[in-house]
């Protein structure tokens, strides 16, 4: 059951993890469609990257044009990095050849909002 205030329809909170490279174009693209965020900054697990983490709140009839929005703003691309083995400080001889892995886009988290209240 859905127990919604201030007359607000069915909510969804989305969580989007967006690449600190990518985050302007995201928060333009979102001010222009009108959508409100909150940002949190944050870093990643596997390449310690700079993220930005965005909570938005929208009416569910909402969902798919904001997720249309993170597409067009936020892309997926291929780097090289070179890692260090597990458990070893690095050094010159002991960096291994450079792995080719995707970074950017976004990941979004998709959460229906049982009870929503603004004051």
């Amino acid at each position: 059951m859905n127990l919604l205030y201030n007359g607000a329809k069915a909510m969804k909170l989305l969580i989007a993890i967006i690449q600190e490279r990518d985050r302007r174009r995201v928060e333009e693209a979102l001010s222009v469609e009108g959508f409100f965020f909150t940002k949190i900054a944050s870093t990643g697990g596997f390449l310690r990257d700079g993220n930005v983490t965005m909570l938005l709140g929208v009416e569910s009839e909402q969902l798919e044009q904001v997720l249309g929005v993170l597409r067009e703003s936020s892309e997926a691309r291929d780097q090289y990095v070179s890692l260090p083995p597990p458990d070893v400080m690095p050094s010159a001889g002991l960096m291994q050849a450079p792995v080719k892995v995707t970074v950017g886009g976004a990941v979004v988290f998709v959460m229906d909002v049982e009870r929503f209240e603004r004051w």
